[in-house]
């Protein structure tokens, strides 16, 4: 199971999970904090690269550099269009097949393995309890 605590503090909000992690929360205008969407695109971008980076690694192909960008542009109040993943990759030196095995699990981890992405894509209930 899956928890966070979500709570406002004296100057916003904060996110905290069971091992102590927490996030500063807010509106587009706080400085130092992410918006409710930033962590959104946050969650999507960190699914896939903690999933993609170990199983890289496990096959002899750990990239150099691995970061992706995570963007959405707000088409209506609150609607989100297409979120698009940009991944930022350093290919080994010397390594002539790390291309193909990154786009090889890449691909398996964005259409079945990452969490995230998986909830984006299909419909799920979510109940508010008062």
């Amino acid at each position: 199971m899956a928890e966070v605590r979500v709570e406002r503090t004296e100057d916003g909000f904060r996110a905290v999970n069971a091992r102590g992690a927490e996030v500063a929360i807010g509106d587009g205008d706080t400085a130092g904090v992410f918006t409710p969407v930033e962590l959104l695109l946050a969650a999507l971008g960190g699914c896939e690269l903690v999933t993609v980076e170990p199983l890289t690694a496990q096959r002899g192909h750990r990239m150099a550099r691995l970061a992706a960008t995570v963007q959405a542009d707000k088409v209506a109040t609150s609607t989100l269009g297409t979120i698009t993943l940009t991944y930022d990759v350093e290919l080994p030196e010397g390594d002539d097949k790390a291309e193909d095995v990154l786009k090889a699990v890449a691909a398996r981890v964005h259409e079945r393995y990452c969490t995230v992405g998986e909830a984006l894509r299909e419909p799920k209930k979510v109940e508010q309890v008062l």
